[in-house]
């Protein structure tokens, strides 16, 4: 089911997501929906607090980055990089720190350069409760690190300068207010 995505300036975006206990809720059919939503939304990555859900769970899949590249080109830590991070804990984070241009769903048409460390050893359980302990690095560790940050109550937007957010504080009130078009089903705050 394809639900709709929470936009920037719902409370739930910047909440600290809670555990998931096992058998609290089905982790399978909420993964299962946020992967057809982030797909809908030509995303790379949807963390539960962007469908309302204050919950330590998000998924990705680095593919759409893959199509229509070299193979030369293409990013071989994207290669079959699809997966479900539940109560997910990044425990180290390392290397040079690379500017890479983000964007997020719940902040549409608004894109910055953001550094992060090359770099992540993320701790976590999978959809059917196997705990796994990973090093990820390149555009794979970057999706994680954006992702991981959502469930930390954390936007790209908290990386910008002080001046660069205020030149777009119009922009992200417009936003706010649902003054933006999309081709995906988003939900505004009240």
């Amino acid at each position: 089911m394809i639900l709709p995505i929470v936009a920037y300036g719902d409370p739930v975006l910047r909440k600290k997501a809670k555990a998931i206990e096992k058998g609290s809720l089905d982790v399978k059919k909420l993964s299962d929906d946020m992967f057809e939503t982030m797909y809908a939304a030509s995303g790379v990555g949807l963390a539960a607090p962007q469908i309302g859900q204050s919950v330590r769970l998000f998924v990705v899949d680095g593919q759409p980055f893959t199509e229509g590249e070299k193979e030369e080109d293409i990013d071989p830590t994207l290669v079959g990089f699809k997966k479900v991070f539940v109560n997910a804990e990044i425990i180290d984070e390392d290397g040079d720190e690379w500017a890479f241009e983000e964007g997020c769903l719940s902040i549409p048409g608004i894109r910055n350069d953001v550094y992060r460390p090359e770099k992540v050893t993320i701790k976590y359980v999978d959809e059917d409760w196997n705990e796994h302990e990973e090093t990820y690095e390149g555009t794979a560790a970057r999706i994680i690190q954006h992702e991981y940050d959502h469930i930390e109550g954390k936007l790209f937007t908290d990386y910008m300068s002080p001046l660069k957010r205020q030149l777009l504080k119009k922009r992200l009130a417009e936003i706010t207010k649902g003054n933006v078009d999309v081709e995906y089903k988003m939900r505004f705050p009240k």
